[in-house]
Protein backbone atom coordinates (compact mmCIF):
# COMPACT_ATOMS: atom_id res chain seq x y z
CA UNK A 1 0.00 0.00 0.00
CA UNK A 2 2.97 2.67 0.71
CA UNK A 3 4.56 2.00 -2.35
CA UNK A 4 1.27 2.54 -4.35
CA UNK A 5 0.63 5.67 -2.89
CA UNK A 6 4.54 6.47 -3.39
CA UNK A 7 3.98 5.67 -6.97
CA UNK A 8 1.07 7.68 -7.07
CA UNK A 9 2.63 10.40 -5.73
CA UNK A 10 5.59 10.66 -8.22
CA UNK A 11 3.48 9.88 -11.20
CA UNK A 12 1.33 13.65 -9.73
CA UNK A 13 4.86 15.41 -9.02
CA UNK A 14 5.60 14.59 -12.65
CA UNK A 15 2.59 15.65 -13.84
CA UNK A 16 2.42 19.40 -11.57
CA UNK A 17 5.79 20.20 -12.92
CA UNK A 18 4.98 19.97 -16.32
CA UNK A 19 1.91 22.05 -15.54
CA UNK A 20 3.78 24.66 -13.76
CA UNK A 21 4.91 26.70 -16.43
CA UNK A 22 1.17 27.50 -17.47
CA UNK A 23 0.76 27.85 -13.65
CA UNK A 24 3.04 30.63 -13.13
CA UNK A 25 2.30 32.02 -16.43
CA UNK A 26 -1.64 32.29 -15.59
CA UNK A 27 -0.82 33.23 -12.18
CA UNK A 28 -2.72 29.77 -10.86
CA UNK A 29 -5.76 30.30 -13.09
CA UNK A 30 -4.64 27.09 -15.19
CA UNK A 31 -1.85 24.96 -14.97
CA UNK A 32 -3.32 22.96 -11.61
CA UNK A 33 -2.92 19.16 -11.18
CA UNK A 34 -6.00 17.60 -9.18
CA UNK A 35 -4.68 14.75 -7.14
CA UNK A 36 -7.39 11.98 -5.67
CA UNK A 37 -7.61 10.74 -2.35
CA UNK A 38 -8.07 7.39 -1.14
CA UNK A 39 -11.52 6.73 -1.95
CA UNK A 40 -11.95 4.09 0.37
CA UNK A 41 -12.07 6.55 2.92
CA UNK A 42 -15.24 7.87 1.41
CA UNK A 43 -16.44 7.64 5.15
CA UNK A 44 -13.36 8.85 7.00
CA UNK A 45 -13.25 12.66 7.48
CA UNK A 46 -10.18 12.92 9.55
CA UNK A 47 -8.66 10.15 6.86
CA UNK A 48 -9.52 12.23 4.08
CA UNK A 49 -8.36 15.61 5.62
CA UNK A 50 -4.93 14.27 6.63
CA UNK A 51 -4.20 13.02 3.06
CA UNK A 52 -5.09 16.19 1.37
CA UNK A 53 -3.11 18.11 3.57
CA UNK A 54 -0.18 16.17 2.95
CA UNK A 55 -0.90 16.54 -1.07
CA UNK A 56 -0.86 20.06 -0.60
CA UNK A 57 2.35 20.08 0.26
CA UNK A 58 3.38 18.14 -2.84
CA UNK A 59 3.68 21.67 -5.47
CA UNK A 60 2.14 24.64 -5.35
CA UNK A 61 -0.42 23.65 -8.45
CA UNK A 62 -2.05 20.51 -6.46
CA UNK A 63 -5.56 20.51 -6.45
CA UNK A 64 -6.78 17.81 -3.83
CA UNK A 65 -10.16 15.58 -5.07
CA UNK A 66 -12.08 14.96 -2.18
CA UNK A 67 -15.43 12.98 -2.55
CA UNK A 68 -18.69 14.75 -1.51
CA UNK A 69 -20.14 12.38 0.89
CA UNK A 70 -21.01 13.25 4.22
CA UNK A 71 -17.75 12.73 5.40
CA UNK A 72 -15.86 14.36 2.32
CA UNK A 73 -18.02 17.52 2.87
CA UNK A 74 -16.78 17.65 6.83
CA UNK A 75 -13.27 17.19 5.45
CA UNK A 76 -13.41 19.51 2.68
CA UNK A 77 -13.99 22.30 5.21
CA UNK A 78 -10.85 21.06 7.27
CA UNK A 79 -9.04 20.70 4.65
CA UNK A 80 -10.06 24.36 2.91
CA UNK A 81 -9.43 25.42 6.72
CA UNK A 82 -5.88 24.43 6.35
CA UNK A 83 -5.40 26.06 2.90
CA UNK A 84 -5.44 23.03 0.83
CA UNK A 85 -7.04 23.71 -2.75
CA UNK A 86 -10.06 21.40 -2.55
CA UNK A 87 -11.40 19.83 -6.07
CA UNK A 88 -14.66 18.23 -4.81
CA UNK A 89 -15.54 14.90 -6.61
CA UNK A 90 -18.18 12.29 -7.01
CA UNK A 91 -20.64 14.88 -7.17
CA UNK A 92 -23.88 15.18 -9.48
CA UNK A 93 -26.30 17.04 -8.07
CA UNK A 94 -27.48 20.47 -6.75
CA UNK A 95 -27.69 20.14 -3.11
CA UNK A 96 -24.78 18.01 -3.34
CA UNK A 97 -22.62 20.98 -4.98
CA UNK A 98 -23.94 23.15 -2.44
CA UNK A 99 -23.11 21.56 0.70
CA UNK A 100 -19.22 21.86 -0.89
CA UNK A 101 -19.46 25.67 -1.40
CA UNK A 102 -21.19 26.01 1.51
CA UNK A 103 -18.43 24.13 3.63
CA UNK A 104 -15.25 25.69 1.37
CA UNK A 105 -17.51 28.93 2.46
CA UNK A 106 -16.94 28.01 6.55
CA UNK A 107 -13.49 26.66 5.72
CA UNK A 108 -12.21 30.27 4.08
CA UNK A 109 -13.81 32.44 6.75
CA UNK A 110 -11.90 30.17 9.67
CA UNK A 111 -9.02 31.38 7.68
CA UNK A 112 -9.99 34.78 7.54
CA UNK A 113 -10.77 35.22 11.05
CA UNK A 114 -7.11 34.07 12.19
CA UNK A 115 -5.51 36.18 9.46
CA UNK A 116 -4.23 33.42 7.36
CA UNK A 117 -4.15 34.16 3.54
CA UNK A 118 -6.89 33.01 0.92
CA UNK A 119 -5.92 35.30 -2.10
CA UNK A 120 -4.28 32.29 -3.84
CA UNK A 121 -6.47 29.16 -3.12
CA UNK A 122 -8.69 28.39 -5.63
CA UNK A 123 -11.20 25.79 -4.55
CA UNK A 124 -13.67 24.15 -7.50
CA UNK A 125 -16.48 21.82 -7.27
CA UNK A 126 -17.18 18.95 -9.89
CA UNK A 127 -20.07 18.17 -11.62
CA UNK A 128 -19.66 14.41 -13.20
CA UNK A 129 -22.62 15.59 -15.67
CA UNK A 130 -22.12 13.02 -18.08
CA UNK A 131 -22.23 10.53 -15.37
CA UNK A 132 -25.43 11.69 -14.39
CA UNK A 133 -26.78 11.12 -17.58
CA UNK A 134 -25.78 7.31 -17.16
CA UNK A 135 -27.36 6.77 -14.22
CA UNK A 136 -30.48 7.85 -15.36
CA UNK A 137 -30.05 5.76 -18.23
CA UNK A 138 -29.81 3.17 -15.79
CA UNK A 139 -32.51 3.91 -13.80
CA UNK A 140 -34.79 4.26 -17.28
CA UNK A 141 -33.39 0.72 -18.04
CA UNK A 142 -34.21 -0.53 -15.00
CA UNK A 143 -37.70 0.90 -14.71
CA UNK A 144 -38.67 0.61 -18.15
CA UNK A 145 -39.11 4.65 -18.39
CA UNK A 146 -39.56 5.84 -22.06
CA UNK A 147 -38.68 9.34 -23.19
CA UNK A 148 -37.87 11.30 -25.70
CA UNK A 149 -34.80 10.33 -27.49
CA UNK A 150 -32.04 12.53 -26.28
CA UNK A 151 -34.10 14.01 -23.24
CA UNK A 152 -31.41 11.98 -21.12
CA UNK A 153 -28.48 13.61 -22.71
CA UNK A 154 -29.97 16.90 -21.03
CA UNK A 155 -29.94 15.59 -17.26
CA UNK A 156 -26.04 16.58 -16.12
CA UNK A 157 -26.70 20.02 -18.51
CA UNK A 158 -29.59 20.90 -16.61
CA UNK A 159 -28.17 20.41 -12.95
CA UNK A 160 -25.00 22.29 -13.86
CA UNK A 161 -26.70 25.08 -14.67
CA UNK A 162 -29.22 25.62 -11.57
CA UNK A 163 -26.29 25.07 -9.52
CA UNK A 164 -24.34 27.62 -11.69
CA UNK A 165 -27.38 30.42 -11.22
CA UNK A 166 -27.31 29.69 -7.40
CA UNK A 167 -23.57 29.94 -6.94
CA UNK A 168 -24.32 33.20 -8.61
CA UNK A 169 -26.85 34.37 -6.74
CA UNK A 170 -25.32 34.09 -3.72
CA UNK A 171 -21.34 34.91 -4.51
CA UNK A 172 -19.54 31.85 -3.48
CA UNK A 173 -15.87 31.89 -4.37
CA UNK A 174 -15.90 28.11 -5.21
CA UNK A 175 -15.82 27.64 -9.03
CA UNK A 176 -18.19 25.09 -11.15
CA UNK A 177 -16.26 22.21 -12.78
CA UNK A 178 -17.75 19.98 -15.79
CA UNK A 179 -16.32 16.88 -16.52
CA UNK A 180 -17.08 13.16 -17.26
CA UNK A 181 -17.73 14.02 -21.08
CA UNK A 182 -19.97 11.90 -23.39
CA UNK A 183 -21.11 14.35 -26.00
CA UNK A 184 -20.73 18.21 -27.15
CA UNK A 185 -22.86 18.99 -24.37
CA UNK A 186 -21.62 18.88 -21.75
CA UNK A 187 -18.93 21.52 -23.55
CA UNK A 188 -20.83 23.39 -26.18
CA UNK A 189 -24.12 24.09 -23.28
CA UNK A 190 -21.32 25.95 -21.09
CA UNK A 191 -19.78 28.40 -23.08
CA UNK A 192 -19.56 31.49 -21.60
CA UNK A 193 -19.64 30.24 -18.16
CA UNK A 194 -17.45 31.37 -15.02
CA UNK A 195 -16.08 27.66 -15.10
CA UNK A 196 -13.43 24.97 -15.55
CA UNK A 197 -13.85 22.83 -17.88
CA UNK A 198 -11.26 19.81 -17.80
CA UNK A 199 -11.86 18.41 -21.31
CA UNK A 200 -10.05 14.78 -22.02
CA UNK A 201 -7.73 14.97 -24.98
CA UNK A 202 -9.78 12.74 -27.25
CA UNK A 203 -12.78 15.62 -27.20
CA UNK A 204 -11.09 18.47 -27.55
CA UNK A 205 -10.16 16.74 -30.95
CA UNK A 206 -13.84 16.10 -31.48
CA UNK A 207 -14.49 19.73 -30.55
CA UNK A 208 -11.88 21.07 -32.69
CA UNK A 209 -12.58 19.81 -35.60
CA UNK A 210 -16.64 20.00 -35.21
CA UNK A 211 -18.56 22.69 -37.11
CA UNK A 212 -20.07 23.46 -33.92
CA UNK A 213 -20.65 27.27 -33.00
CA UNK A 214 -18.82 28.51 -30.50
CA UNK A 215 -20.81 30.83 -28.73
CA UNK A 216 -21.70 31.74 -25.41
CA UNK A 217 -25.05 29.59 -24.22
CA UNK A 218 -24.67 28.92 -20.52
CA UNK A 219 -27.21 31.54 -20.17
CA UNK A 220 -30.09 29.34 -22.10
CA UNK A 221 -32.33 27.06 -20.02
CA UNK A 222 -32.41 23.84 -20.40
CA UNK A 223 -35.92 23.33 -22.50
CA UNK A 224 -38.44 24.10 -20.01
CA UNK A 225 -40.26 20.47 -22.14
CA UNK A 226 -36.78 18.03 -21.19
CA UNK A 227 -36.82 19.37 -17.27
CA UNK A 228 -40.66 18.98 -17.07
CA UNK A 229 -40.53 15.58 -18.33
CA UNK A 230 -36.68 14.23 -16.67
CA UNK A 231 -38.71 15.82 -13.57
CA UNK A 232 -42.00 13.98 -13.89
CA UNK A 233 -40.53 10.85 -15.08
CA UNK A 234 -37.67 10.35 -12.85
CA UNK A 235 -37.15 10.72 -9.08
CA UNK A 236 -33.41 10.59 -9.07
CA UNK A 237 -33.30 13.65 -11.35
CA UNK A 238 -36.03 15.47 -8.79
CA UNK A 239 -33.72 14.51 -6.10
CA UNK A 240 -30.31 15.97 -8.82
CA UNK A 241 -32.42 18.91 -9.72
CA UNK A 242 -34.14 20.66 -6.48
CA UNK A 243 -31.72 22.34 -4.19
CA UNK A 244 -32.67 20.82 -0.98
CA UNK A 245 -33.04 17.07 -3.14
CA UNK A 246 -30.55 15.24 -0.83
CA UNK A 247 -29.86 15.93 2.33
CA UNK A 248 -26.25 15.46 3.21
CA UNK A 249 -26.69 12.55 5.63
CA UNK A 250 -28.11 10.90 2.24
CA UNK A 251 -25.09 11.68 -0.01
CA UNK A 252 -23.37 8.26 0.29
CA UNK A 253 -26.52 6.31 -0.92
CA UNK A 254 -27.32 8.24 -4.19
CA UNK A 255 -27.32 5.72 -7.01
CA UNK A 256 -25.12 7.78 -8.87
CA UNK A 257 -22.45 8.39 -6.30
CA UNK A 258 -22.49 4.27 -4.91
CA UNK A 259 -21.66 3.94 -9.02
CA UNK A 260 -18.34 6.17 -8.92
CA UNK A 261 -17.11 5.38 -6.14
CA UNK A 262 -17.84 1.55 -6.69
CA UNK A 263 -15.53 2.01 -9.93
CA UNK A 264 -12.63 4.27 -8.17
CA UNK A 265 -12.42 1.69 -4.92
CA UNK A 266 -12.43 -1.06 -7.60
CA UNK A 267 -9.53 1.00 -9.73
CA UNK A 268 -7.57 1.29 -6.53
CA UNK A 269 -7.77 -1.85 -5.39
CA UNK A 270 -7.10 -3.08 -9.08
CA UNK A 271 -3.49 -0.63 -8.96
CA UNK A 272 -2.96 -2.23 -5.52
CA UNK A 273 -2.81 -5.41 -7.12
CA UNK A 274 -0.79 -4.53 -9.83
CA UNK A 275 2.12 -3.65 -8.33
CA UNK A 276 1.95 -6.50 -6.17
CA UNK A 277 2.13 -8.73 -9.05
CA UNK A 278 5.05 -6.62 -10.54
CA UNK A 279 7.11 -7.14 -6.88
CA UNK A 280 5.86 -10.66 -6.13
CA UNK A 281 5.49 -12.12 -9.65
CA UNK A 282 4.44 -15.58 -10.10
CA UNK A 283 7.03 -18.08 -10.25
CA UNK A 284 4.42 -20.57 -12.18
CA UNK A 285 4.70 -18.91 -14.94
Amino acid sequence: MEITWQIFEEIGLKGAALLMPVFEREKGKKGRLSIQTNPANYRNAPAITQQAVHFDTLAPNIQVKAPVTQAGIKAIEEATYHGVNINATVCFTVSQSLAVAEAVERGLKRREKEGKPVDGMSPVCTIMVGRMDDWLKVVAKKEGIAVMPGYLDWAGVAVMKKAYGIYQERGHRTRLLAAAYRHHLHWSEFIGGDIVLTIPYEWQLLFNKSDIEVKERMQNPVPAEIVDTLYAHFEEFRKAYDEDGLSVAEFDNYGATVRTLRGFITSYHDLQAFIRDFMLPNPDK
